[in-house]
């Protein structure tokens, strides 16, 4: 037959494999019996072939077809594919087979590209600018370079082995998912366009989207994160930041109430997360029993458990108590020298007590007033809530005291304050007083009565 076609003419296309002779034989290619050949003439012209999921081993003859712009053969048995004579193609769908290798540099003129789920460990879309949609994920990739594509709106690359990607020059991109890598940062301030981003179970310690307010999901799950910010994300309605390391995650971007999927379990040390509305509904999002909800992020420290003690007075030394929460210190912040339980206070001092977690710290402070006489009575106060000298009042050791009345320069009586009570704050009938002189009289229960001032300031 072949001989014969021969005499008359009509050139012939080797094409082995009896599945794809047969998928050309239903498209009217060709006529039976399988004779591993199709007239070339039925197949140079064509433009679109799909010869998905048919058991094919091998393409041989497909280089005839040189005017194919789209090529479906997802879901065979193919080892490789060469596609180099096929220059006009602009479509490729090639997943789902065992390929180990993709040439496709000398196919300019394509704009999709689908070779997922194959075993392809190298892929060079450097000679392909025009890229509008790469979806390699599943495969062996260790390396990936799409600078040369800048009009790329999706890349899919999951589940590959790709320890660094650059998409600087892609700021098209609508839709990115590098999940399942090895990547150990993102830079994604080039992608103002994005609105699908997943990468998921890579090693990222950084991830700063606040320039992609168009994005709506994101999932950063099992990373490394430490903080996570989405306040200038807008459309975001759901996110996956779960099993990461995160200290700080701000949600307050102005539409809580539309996230429809919200879960950032698995962060043991994340201490309270900032939102819209601290009581607002929440329910819904993962886990469940979290409730340390703020409105801004200086409101975490109130989440780390530290003991607080009240200001002592005594005319002899003061040992210091066991703490549950906390350790002492001579300074604010967790510094200067360390105190321990047990320790003897001889001298007059403010001591802190300071706790902190892996991702915050608070503090509390007392005083200890170590007086000769059997009450004393301060020169000044500050009540401006700092936690220190908040309150006046006469500190008392031998229960000396029976009454102290507050007046201002007028004579005007202000507060009158019993034995061991908590002092004055400094306002009167509610109102904050202004700095100035006050006038105490102090009765003592030997009737003797001590008249003198004291400094109010703010």
């Amino acid at each position: 037959m072949f001989a014969l076609l021969s005499c008359i003419g009509i050139s012939q296309t080797y094409v082995p494999d009896d599945n794809f002779e047969q998928r050309l034989i239903d498209l009217g290619y060709d006529i039976g019996p399988l004779d591993d050949n199709v007239p070339t003439t039925n197949i140079n012209g064509v433009i679109d072939l799909d010869v998905d999921g048919l058991g094919i081993l091998d393409l041989t003859g497909i280089e005839a077809f040189s005017a194919l712009e789209t090529f479906t053969c997802q879901s065979n048995n193919l080892t490789s594919l060469d596609l180099t004579q096929n220059t006009s193609l602009t479509q490729l769908f090639c997943g789902n087979n065992q390929l180990s290798n993709l040439d496709i540099t000398q196919n300019p003129n394509l704009i999709i590209l689908w070779c997922d789920f194959n075993q392809i460990t190298s892929l060079d879309v450097t000679q392909n600018p025009s890229l509008i949609s790469l979806r390699c994920e599943n495969n062996l990739l260790t390396n990936l370079d799409v600078i040369q594509n800048p009009s790329l709106n999706v890349l899919v690359c999951e589940n590959n082995q790709i320890a660094s990607l650059d998409v600087s020059q892609n700021n098209t991109l609508s839709r990115f998912q590098c999940g399942n890598n090895l990547l150990s940062n993102l830079n994604l301030s080039n992608n103002p366009s994005l609105t699908f981003f997943t990468c998921e179970n890579n090693q990222i310690t950084s991830l700063d989207v606040s320039i992609n307010t168009q994005l709506i999901n994101l999932n950063c799950a099992f990373n490394e994160l430490t903080e996570l910010d989405i306040s200038n994300n807008s459309n975001v309605t759901q996110l996956d930041c779960s099993n990461n390391n995160l200290c700080r995650l701000n949600l307050r971007n102005g539409n809580n109430g539309n996230i429809t999927a919200m879960d950032f379990r698995a962060n043991p040390d994340l201490n309270c997360v900032v939102v819209d509305n601290p009581s607002g509904n929440h329910s819904t999002w993962e886990p469940v029993s979290f409730s340390n909800y703020i409105a801004s992020q200086n409101d975490c420290s109130n989440f780390v458990n530290v003991d607080t003690l009240d200001n002592v007075v005594t005319n002899i030394s003061y040992t210091l108590p066991a703490l549950i929460n906390g350790n002492y210190f001579e300074q604010s912040g967790g510094n200067g020298i360390q105190y321990n339980t047990g320790d003897t206070i001889t001298n007059s001092q403010t001591i802190y007590i300071y706790n902190e977690t892996a991702c915050d710290s608070n503090e509390s402070s007392f005083s200890i007033l170590i007086i000769e006489d059997d009450y004393y009575i301060p020169k000044y106060f500050t009540p401006n809530n700092d936690g220190r000298h908040d309150f006046w009042q006469v500190f008392d050791s031998n229960n000396s005291v029976k009454m102290t009345h507050i007046f201002d320069k007028y004579g005007k009586l202000l507060k009158s304050l019993t034995p061991n009570s908590q002092g004055w704050n400094g306002t009167f009938n509610g109102n904050p007083l202004n700095t100035d002189d006050y006038w105490y009289v102090v009765t003592l229960n030997s009737g003797e009565v001590i008249r003198g001032h004291f400094a109010l300031k703010r």
